[in-house]
């Protein structure tokens, strides 16, 4: 699965580090990151991550988060 990020949409809502912290982390203006390369818009999600991806998918409300199955 492929997480991709679209921080121009971010409301830094924080939801997305609520549901999977071990993926998304903030800028210094509360802006969604990846965070293991905070430089990176997207990152293959491990399968052990792959259901807090989903949801933090779901629950963001302006849709800064997009996943594609490959």
């Amino acid at each position: 699965m492929l997480c991709k990020i679209i921080p121009e949409k971010c409301i830094a809502c924080g939801l997305c580090q609520v549901y999977a912290p071990e993926i998304f982390d903030y800028n210094d203006d509360g802006i969604v990151i990846l965070k293991n390369d905070n430089e990176a818009y997207q990152e293959f999600v491990p399968e052990s991550e792959r259901n807090n991806a989903l949801t933090a998918y779901r629950k963001c409300p302006v849709r800064a988060i997009e996943i594609t199955e490959k």
